[in-house]
């Protein structure tokens, strides 16, 4: 799975480069707010009708926005796919604790919900 997905991030660079597709090129983080929100729509749709066909296509779509605006980053000299893979798996380890840390174990969805909103309340509190 690691060479699909790198090759996926390799496409996608290439799609921007010298000899990519004119319109991938000009994109901006900016211009692909639309297309970020009609992909994400219809994956909710996609959901709402449990097409699992579908539903696969339009994750497809809506990682396309995700590795469209982590090359614009990467191009732009400000981050990477990698560096925003690192921070969602740092992300989820602070805030399952009672998975990945020393915390006892959520009982029920309700506790594992309201740790993660205490998790999150942490992070944001810390950050001020």
């Amino acid at each position: 799975m690691k060479e699909k997905f790198e090759h996926l991030v390799q496409t996608v660079a290439a799609l921007r480069g010298p000899d990519g597709c004119p319109w991938d090129k000009k994109q901006t983080h900016e211009s692909l707010i639309k297309c970020l929100q009609n992909e994400s729509q219809e994956l909710i749709e996609a959901i709402e009708k449990k097409d699992d066909e579908n539903m696969k296509e339009e994750l497809g779509d809506v990682l396309l926005q995700v590795l469209m605006n982590a090359q614009i980053a990467q191009e732009e000299g400000k981050f990477s796919i990698e560096d925003v893979i690192v921070y969602l798996d740092k992300k989820l380890h602070r805030r399952h604790p009672h998975v990945f840390g020393d915390h006892a174990k959520a009982k029920s969805p309700e506790e594992a919900l309201a740790l993660w909103r205490e998790m999150k309340q942490k992070e944001r509190s810390g950050k001020k």
